[in-house]
C-alpha cells in the first residue's frame, strides 16, 4: 500500500496491524540522528535541535507548538477516524561529555557549565530518541486517513537536569499545559541502552526506574591553623564522619529486600592549603528509591544523621534537600495491552522483562498523569558483549543505528494498535 512518498507494509496478524517503515525513511532517521549528534546542545539549549524538530513537524502539516518549557516543541497530529489521543516522547539534550568515540559525525561542540567549559555530546542516545521520533511522526502522517485517533509528539527539553533549577523538561512542559491542552489518555517512551543486544526490546510492569533526587549539606566549622585543630572547629572531619555515617541508612534503616535505595557523594568542597582547616566544607550527591514512603524515610535519616554527626564534632550542618524525579511506574494494564503488540513486532523472544534500575528518568512525571509504558530499546551489535560495551553517559558511548529502525516501528505499531489493544 502507498503512501505519502514512499512505500510500507501494511498487513493484519491476528487482531492486529503491522506497519514496518521502508528503507528511505529509515535512512533519514540516520541521518537526523547523525546531523544532531554532531550538534549536542545541553538542557534549556536546544535551540538548533528544537528548530529542526518543529521545520520537520510542519512540513508533515502537524499543529506545532515551539518555546515550550524554554526549547520544548510540541506536534499535534489528527487522525481521519475518531479515537483516543495518546502522547509519544522523545528528550533532546545532550551532556557536558567531551565524545572519545572517533566518528565521521563525532561532536566537537563545547559549551561553558557553571564557569567551566566542557564538552558536549550525545552520550545518552537522545539523539536517537528525536530522530525515532521524526519518524514515527512522518509515519503516521502519511497514513494519517486510517489512524484512529491523534497522536501527540512531544520533543522535550532538558531530561537531563539544569543546576540549581526549581523545575525543568517534563514537569515544567506539564505546568505550562500540554496534556490539559491536548489530553491525552496515556504516554509511551522509549531509552536506547547498550547493555542489551539490538532487536531486544526491555519491558517492565510498575516500577521500573528510581526517583532521582540531589542534596547538598554545608558543614560549618571555625577556621583555625593546621598544626593547631584545637583551636577551632573541624568541618573536614565531622565531613568525612557524615559521609561514612550516612551509608547506614541503607544498609540499617532502609528494607532493602522491599525497596532497594542509594545514597552518594559526588562532590566534597572545602579548604584551599593544606595548613588551614577551613570553616566550611560542602558535600553534594544524589539519593536513589523505588518507593515513595522510603523516599521520605531516607530524606529525614539524612538530615538527622547530618545534624547530630556535626554537633558531635562541634560544628553545624544545613542539610538542602532537591526534589527532582520520582520513581518511573509503568501502567501495568497499559503494558499488557501493548505487549502482544510489541512482540509481534519484534519477536516474542525478543521482549524481556528488564529488573528494576537506579537510574532515574523525567518521564516518570508524564506517567503521574496518565498511564505511561516505558521500554528500554537494545542498541549494541550481535557480533558484542553488552555488558562490555560502554555504558550510557560514558565518554565512549556508541549505539548501533539499526535500533532506530526497529524503535521508529515501535511508535509507529503503538499508535495504529492502542485503541483496538485497550478495548480488550
Amino acid at each position: 500500500m502507498a503512501f505519502t512518498g514512499f512505500l510500507c507494509s501494511m498487513m493484519a496478524v491476528g487482531a492486529l496491524a503491522e506497519v514496518r517503515i521502508n528503507q528511505n525513511l529509515a535512512n533519514k532517521v540516520i541521518e537526523w540522528r547523525r546531523d544532531i549528534h554532531q550538534h549536542p546542545e545541553l538542557s534549556n539549549q536546544e535551540v538548533r535541535t528544537a528548530k529542526v524538530v518543529a521545520d520537520h513537524l510542519k512540513s508533515l502539516g502537524l499543529e506545532v507548538q515551539t518555546g515550550i518549557a524554554k526549547t520544548g516543541v510540541t506536534g499535534f497530529l489528527k487522525g481521519g477516524k475518531p479515537g483516543p489521543t495518546i502522547a509519544f516522547r522523545a528528550d533532546m539534550d545532550a551532556l557536558p561529555v567531551a565524545e572519545q568515540v572517533d566518528l565521521p559525525f563525532k561532536s566537537r561542540v563545547t559549551a561553558t557549565l557553571q564557569g567551566q567549559e566542557v564538552g558536549v555530546m550525545h552520550a545518552c542516545g537522545h539523539d536517537a530518541h528525536v530522530a525515532m521520533l521524526m519518524g514515527a511522526a512522518e509515519q503516521l502522517a502519511s497514513m494519517k486517513d486510517q489512524l484512529a485517533g491523534n497522536i501527540l509528539f512531544i520533543f522535550q527539553p532538558a531530561e537531563e537536569g539544569v543546576p540549581d533549577a526549581e523545575t525543568w523538561g517534563a514537569k515544567q512542559m506539564l505546568e505550562e499545559g500540554i496534556f490539559k491542552k491536548y489530553k491525552p489518555e496515556a504516554v509511551f517512551g522509549i531509552h536506547v541502552m547498550t547493555n542489551m543486544h539490538t532487536g531486544y526490546v526491555g519491558y517492565r510492569k510498575g516500577q521500573i526506574l528510581a526517583s532521582m533526587d540531589s542534596f547538598e549539606i554545608t558543614i560549618k566549622g571555625r577556621q583555625t591553623h593546621g598544626s593547631m585543630p584545637w583551636a577551632g572547629a573541624d568541618p573536614i572531619v565531622a565531613a568525612a564522619q557524615i559521609i561514612t555515617g550516612s551509608q547506614s541508612i541503607v544498609s540499617r534503616k532502609v528494607d532493602i529486600t522491599a525497596s532497594p535505595a542509594v545514597v552518594s557523594y559526588g562532590i566534597v568542597s572545602g579548604g584551599l592549603r593544606d595548613n588551614i582547616i577551613p570553616d566550611t566544607v560542602v558535600l553534594k550527591g544524589t539519593l536513589r528509591n523505588f518507593d515513595m514512603d522510603t523516599r521520605q524515610q531516607v530524606f529525614e535519616s539524612l538530615r538527622y544523621m547530618a545534624k547530630y554527626t556535626a554537633e558531635a564534632h562541634g560544628v553545624e550542618a544545613e542539610v538542602k534537600i532537591h526534589e527532582q524525579y520520582p520513581v518511573t511506574i509503568n501502567n501495568p494494564e497499559l503494558v499488557d495491552a501493548m505487549l502482544p503488540v510489541t512482540q509481534q513486532l519484534v519477536g516474542k523472544d525478543k521482549v524481556v522483562e528488564v529488573p528494576v534500575r537506579t537510574a532515574g528518568e523525567d518521564f516518570s512525571f508524564y506517567a503521574l498523569e496518565v498511564p505511561g509504558m516505558y521500554v528500554m530499546l537494545g542498541a549494541t551489535p550481535a557480533d558484542q558483549d553488552p555488558q562490555q560495551a560502554p555504558a550510557n553517559h560514558s565518554p565512549f558511548f556508541h549505539m548501533d543505528e539499526a535500533a532506530m529502525e526497529i524503535g521508529t516501528n515501535l511508535f509507529v505499531n503503538w499508535a495504529l494498535n492502542y485503541p483496538q489493544a485497550m478495548k480488550k
